[in-house]
Formats: structure tokens, C-alpha cells, sequence
């Protein structure tokens, strides 16, 4: 792990091959020790998937510039629309000038389109992007675990799952990647602060996302996890049906 700001903690890991983990460490109230993580993937087109909280910006920006150029990313991307994931973009588009906005259709129709500097660029439910040796596939998961527009991001070659705010774990000091059980400490979370919609159709979702078997879970809040990610998101399922 290499700190990129001594001050915040603000830090980077490549957690699977030219995938980077960037976390900043934070202190909530209500949460204790928390973290606010986005993933970077080096390729001939960077992707960064979460733009960050707009404060955050500049410890962002920092990590991205210790691993590449920060005006070659290609795309910026997002789970759902919030503050955490989107609120820094327009900071993105201007520092990186051939970048776009890269979203599923629904978070480009009520959100995006009029939020974003550029027009974004939409990725139908199940369709690929290429970046070059890495490719990224989108499903659509709308309200899972909340927001209308929600969706996420496999990256096929390394089976990793830029699984959004599923598997959201606070604490200080927890390592950039783990192999321990996260499902416990992301559902004792969940008790104390209930961020899932509980739609019905949760339980379909979590199985079609089981089936891409990702081996690395990159989890926005918390460490990222090795392991039998479909096995996880089976249990998860299980778990959401009680």
C-alpha cells in the first residue's frame, strides 16, 4: 500500500492486475472509523469508477497522478447518483479533457445528462466497453442496494466486481484487500444504518451477479475481498430474504 497523502491517509493498492484501490480514511460519528474508495483501471482507455465526493478532489486526483497522467482517463463512472460517487465529476471532465461521463441509461436520463459538463456516454444493461486488454460489462441493479439508477461493473479478464455500496464495511485500520468474511461486518452495519431499498427483486439481481463468479469484490466502503464472490453474493441473497 502506498499513502499518497500523509495528511488524510488517502492511499493506493492495485488490487487486481492494473486495478488500483484509492481510499480515504474518515472519521463519521455515527460510523466510526469509515473509508470512501474508488477504482482506477490502467488500460490504453483509464476508467475510473467513482468520481468521489467533490471535497475529496484533490486527495483524488493526487493517487490517480501517482499511478498515471491524470488527463489520459478515458471515463468516469458511477454506481447511482450521490455525492460519493458523482460529486466530484465535473472537477474530472476538466481536469481530463477527452474524458466522458460513463453511466447506465437511467442515471444519464435523470440525472447526468443535466448534472455533467459533457454528455455521458450510456451502457446499456449487459453491454461491454473495451479499454484495451481489460473489459468492463454494466448491469443494470436498480434499487440494489438503493437508488432508481443503481448498477455495476465487472471487469471480465481479472473477474472483478466494482460492487458499489453492497458489502459496505466501517472500522479504522482495515486492510486495502482481505480474504476474511465481510458479509458480517457489512450486515451488522446495516442494523445500525439501513442504506438497503429491500426491493423484492433483490434476490434475482444478487443470483444474475453470482453467475459472472468474480473473484475479487471491490467494495466502495471498506476492504476489497478475495475469495468465492459468487458463493458471497448467494449468501447475501439469503440473508435479504429473511
Amino acid at each position: 500500500m502506498t499513502i499518497t497523502n500523509k495528511q488524510s491517509g488517502t492511499n493506493v493498492y492495485e488490487i487486481a492486475d492494473g486495478i488500483y484501490r484509492i481510499s480515504t480514511p474518515v472519521k463519521i460519528p455515527s460510523a466510526g472509523g469509515f473509508s470512501f474508495n474508488q477504482y482506477l483501471i490502467v488500460d490504453e482507455n483509464p476508467l475510473l469508477f467513482h468520481a468521489g465526493l467533490r471535497k475529496m478532489f484533490p486527495l483524488i486526483r493526487e493517487a490517480v497522478a501517482s499511478i498515471l497522467p491524470v488527463e489520459k482517463l478515458r471515463y468516469i463512472t458511477l454506481s447511482h447518483v450521490e455525492a460519493d460517487e458523482c460529486g466530484g465529476l465535473n472537477e474530472w471532465l476538466m481536469a481530463a479533457p477527452h474524458s466522458v461521463p460513463l453511466c447506465g441509461g437511467v442515471a444519464a436520463m435523470v440525472s447526468i445528462g443535466d448534472l455533467a459538463d459533457r454528455e455521458p456516454q450510456i451502457l446499456a444493461d449487459a453491454e461491454q466497453l473495451h479499454l484495451g486488454e481489460h473489459t468492463v460489462r454494466w448491469f443494470d441493479t436498480p434499487h440494489l442496494p438503493h437508488a432508481w439508477d443503481c448498477g455495476f461493473l465487472i471487469e471480465e479478464r481479472t473477474a472483478t466486481l466494482m460492487c458499489g455500496d453492497l458489502f459496505t464495511q466501517g472500522g479504522d485500520g482495515l486492510p486495502p484487500v482481505t480474504e476474511s468474511d465481510i458479509l458480517e461486518p457489512s450486515e451488522v452495519f446495516r442494523q445500525h444504518m439501513d442504506y438497503f431499498s429491500h426491493t423484492t427483486n433483490a434476490d434475482v439481481m444478487l443470483q444474475r451477479l453470482a453467475s459472472t463468479n468474480p473473484t475479487t469484490l471491490a467494495c466502495m466502503h471498506g476492504s476489497a475481498w478475495r475469495g468465492d464472490g459468487a458463493k458471497l453474493l448467494h449468501s447475501l441473497a439469503e440473508r435479504l430474504s429473511t
